[in-house]
């Protein structure tokens, strides 16, 4: 069954590679959907697949990449879109 999760991650999270380290999880994971930054300096995922490939990689987004500093992480769940692969928004 197909689940998909919305999320806002906050922190030093812009500029150290994190939208592209979390590209590399999600397709190493199985998860599709897209990532971006926001104008506010987080960035938010949206994530589809498996529930525990989802909740896999939320536990990754609290963590990040090692140049990261990941303050918190608000996740919601929200309705699939159909995404098939994981990449930029």
């Amino acid at each position: 069954m197909t689940v998909a999760r919305r999320a806002l991650v906050s922190g030093r999270v812009q500029g150290v590679g994190f939208r592209y380290s979390c590209i590399e999880e999600a397709r190493r994971i199985g998860v599709a959907g897209w990532v971006r930054n926001l104008a506010d300096g987080r960035v938010e995922a949206h994530l589809e697949g498996e529930a525990a490939a989802v909740d896999a990689l939320v536990s990754w987004l609290h963590e990040g990449p090692p140049f990261a500093r990941v303050d918190s992480v608000e996740v919601r769940d929200t309705e699939p879109i159909g995404a098939t692969s994981f990449g930029l928004a």
